[in-house]
């Protein structure tokens, strides 16, 4: 088998998440081997232990990774002298950008981190917690400034990340609407239903 291909921007390493998050993907977490992921990475299994040490360790960089995204994100969206409405889209439009550009990671991080281990799991748990807690803030603030509906924030954000999650169906789909159409439909419905005063 051949050497595993990298360039001064992709190591080798960088290589084998990116195949991993794609086979976790279509196999699940469980249901995949360090043979599977040699096989897609085109080397033998043994060759994999000079860049990782275990499948649990390429969950981890895969789950925190995007978390670490996702709360970059946020903590610019924070810092930001946007109002909350426009804070909420950012946030939406992040989620579904990263979903259309890096699918495979970001599905991994959502449905595969029960498989984590502790203390990994435990940190994993929290940072989604506050990550949600973060958003509900935003919104909540927008709802004392009467820019947001008065509705309950933390199922509002539930309800935002389940749509985003449903990109998913976008993936599979034969005839797609582009990813900028599909990330406008979104904000439309989704920020529109958020709004205090809609703009006819």
């Amino acid at each position: 088998m051949s050497k595993i291909k990298s360039n001064k921007n992709v190591t080798r390493k960088d290589v084998i998440i990116a195949k991993a998050a794609r086979l976790f993907r279509e196999k699940g977490y469980s249901a995949s081997s360090m043979r599977d992921l040699a096989e897609e990475v085109g080397v033998e299994a043994a060759s994999l232990y000079n860049h990782i040490s275990s499948k649990s360790e390429i969950l981890q960089e895969i789950c925190f990774k995007v978390a670490n995204k996702f709360m970059s994100h946020i903590d610019a969206m924070d810092n930001s002298d946007r109002n909350s409405l426009a804070k909420i889209e950012a946030v939406l439009r992040f989620h579904v950008q990263q979903m259309v550009h890096h699918y495979e990671e970001v599905y991994v991080g959502d449905r595969e981190w029960k498989h984590l281990i502790d203390p990994y799991l435990s940190n994993y748990q929290n940072q989604r917690r506050t990550y949600r807690q973060r958003i509900a803030q935003i919104i909540e603030a927008g709802i004392r400034k009467q820019e947001i509906k008065e509705i309950d924030a933390p199922t509002a954000v539930l309800i935002m990340l389940h749509a985003v999650s449903g990109i998913e169906s976008w993936h599979r789909s034969r005839k797609k609407i582009s990813a900028e159409l599909l990330e406008d439909n979104m904000v439309t419905i989704l920020i529109d239903g958020l709004r205090k005063n809609k703009q006819v």
